[in-house]
């Protein structure tokens, strides 16, 4: 699934990550209940996974 509005959305991805859009994966929240997720490789133009947030935080909770 292509994500037509990627360019526009405020993507962000982890302070962990070097420069340039290495191995990395790019997260957005835009509306707070939405999260996009995708692989810097393929960004602007490539797919992006939608879940809701709540899943993500939950997600992120595990890995700590």
């Amino acid at each position: 699934m292509q994500d037509p509005a990627g360019a526009s959305r405020p993507w962000r991805k982890s302070s962990h990550s070097g420069p340039g859009n290495g191995d990395c994966l790019q997260v957005a929240n835009p509306h707070r209940t939405t999260v996009h997720i995708r692989d810097s490789k393929t960004a602007p133009d490539g797919p992006a996974l939608s879940i809701p947030t709540q899943a993500w935080e939950t997600f992120i909770a595990a890995l700590r």
